[in-house]
């Protein structure tokens, strides 16, 4: 804005002179600009994404956010960056970033599952019972499974070991250990020669 100041000066005679000051108003401040602070958070957590404020020393500011994902080293890893700008009716502008990392760091956690098991040998062999299905949840992605068997005991019962490792996207992990009897309590099945008559007078005596 211009302010126009115009002096004139007259003595007693009417003689009179004028002159012009001129005042020039200009906004050269920038807006004082608030953003949110930096923070890490476990992906399960909960992510705020609170508004920033600013302050402008002669009229109305205008706040705009630009949010980019930048991916990290696995699926639940990874970081947001917010570039928040605050731009006065002067077109003054400040800006200031946040940024927000997502980690995942929590093992999965393994469901209810039964830590000894006793199975009939028929149910299955020794493959198929080695993988009895054991599960496990993740706070924030897929599980993957790995078990590995040892031999407890031969013979009958034959008692087993297997031991499991449950791995999240982010390659945190758990393991734990179930222990497997296996018995037979079936009879076996007899198949005898089926019955028959010999005519005595035909047999050699």
């Amino acid at each position: 804005d211009t302010i126009t100041r115009e002096f004139t000066a007259t003595d007693d005679c009417g003689n009179a002179t004028s002159a012009t000051q001129t005042i020039t108003i200009i906004d050269t401040t920038a807006p004082v600009l608030t953003i949110p602070a930096d923070y890490t958070a476990e992906c399960s957590d909960a992510h705020p994404m609170d508004d920033a404020s600013a302050t402008d020393n002669c009229g109305e500011v205008t706040i705009e956010v630009v949010t980019t994902t930048v991916d990290g080293l696995c699926t639940s890893d990874y970081t947001i960056i917010r570039e928040f700008t605050a731009t006065d009716d002067c077109g003054n502008a400040s800006s200031a970033t946040q940024t927000i990392t997502i980690v995942d760091t929590t093992s999965p956690v393994w469901d209810a599952f039964e830590p000894n098991v006793t199975v009939e040998c028929t149910d299955g062999d020794e493959n198929s019972i080695l993988y009895l299905p054991i599960t496990a949840s993740d706070n924030c992605g897929d599980v993957t499974y790995s078990v590995t068997g040892i031999c407890a005991s031969g013979g009958c019962p034959y008692s087993m070991i297997r031991f499991w490792t449950a791995t999240d996207e982010c390659g945190n992990s758990t393991e734990t250990e179930q222990y497997v009897s296996l018995y037979d309590v079936t009879a076996p099945e007899l198949t005898v020669p089926a019955d028959f008559f010999v005519d005595a007078d035909a047999a050699d005596c």
